[in-house]
């Protein structure tokens, strides 16, 4: 009870929910243009950036350390696009390779960084699985801010989105630029996971983009009710996982926001009234029921 009387839990709890809605509305973008493990793979590009942006700081000051991440991430993203173009590697191999790739550099960093002492006592660690409870308010104000910010600019933007997503050449028709949506995507993703990955970790935030979004596919088959109902997903598990983290002490945040996650997700999946397991059974009882010849003598 005192956990929940406390201000700094209220103010982390209100981040990671927004963070939780932002990217559930923003998974659903990627769900519908088949790009998850592009959030992947850049939520693992970010973590080089992160420890990079350390040890030019000497210290954990998060808004050099989420401009680290994004940086990473995006030439993560720059080079996913360079070797998709400029050889006959195709676009998923291209994310797996550069997911290792940069996982690989930002661990080898954050093994460095640990070991000159700074690192481990600045909670460096935490950014691999998330931990809610090390933010202080200005890191709380600024995901909070950050988050509400790609929540505004998906709302306003609802329709270039969908026009994007669904029929490009019709939006290329209307003078729009496939290069500059493409862009503006990109930059949104990567705000979406830079700034989860002190609360969720650079290893489960592309988790709480994905997941929502699949879990409200089984409830809609309406791209403005799925973005709705991943928002709601997301959100709820953002303030579960949180909540839940904080009972224990130095328990990662991210791991119980997934957990949370995919709790919803076998919910959905069972009783989720488009093509859920159990609504599917039903219907395929019902559907043998009446082509089953009826019995009894001519």
């Amino acid at each position: 009870m005192a956990i929940l009387l406390s201000s700094n839990f209220q103010w982390v709890l209100l981040s990671t929910t927004l963070l939780g809605i932002a990217a559930g509305m923003f998974g659903t973008l990627a769900y519908w243009r088949k790009q998850s493990l592009m959030s992947d793979a850049l939520s693992h590009a970010a973590l080089p950036g992160v420890v990079i942006a350390f040890m030019i700081m000497n210290e954990k000051n998060l808004p050099f350390l989420i401009l680290g991440a994004g940086i990473s991430a995006l030439l993560g993203a720059f080079f996913i696009q360079a070797i998709k173009t400029s050889t006959r590697i195709k676009e998923d191999t291209a994310m797996g390779m550069i997911l290792s790739v940069f996982f690989g550099g930002g661990i080898m960093l954050l093994t460095i960084a640990n070991r000159s002492g700074g690192g481990n006592q600045s909670g460096l660690d935490s950014f691999i699985f998330g931990q809610a409870a090390t933010m202080v308010q200005s890191d709380v104000y600024m995901m909070a801010g950050l988050a509400g910010l790609v929540i505004l600019i998906i709302i306003v933007a609802f329709k270039e989105w969908k026009l994007f997503l669904f029929d490009p050449d019709f939006a290329k028709g209307l003078g729009y630029s496939l290069k500059g949506l493409n862009a503006v995507y990109l930059a949104v993703l990567v705000v979406t996971i830079v700034i989860g990955i002190q609360a969720v970790g650079v290893i489960l935030m592309a988790a709480l983009l994905i997941i929502p979004a699949v879990s409200a596919r089984y409830w809609t088959h309406s791209f403005k009710a799925m973005m709705g109902l991943s928002a709601a997903f997301g959100g709820v598990s953002g303030a579960l996982g949180t909540f839940i983290s904080a009972q224990g002490a130095g328990w990662p945040t991210g791991p119980f926001i997934v957990l949370a996650a995919s709790c919803l997700f076998l919910v959905s999946l069972v009783i989720g009234k488009e093509k859920g397991l159990l609504i599917e059974w039903l219907e395929h009882r019902s559907l043998r029921r009446e082509t089953e010849p009826k019995g009894g003598k001519a």
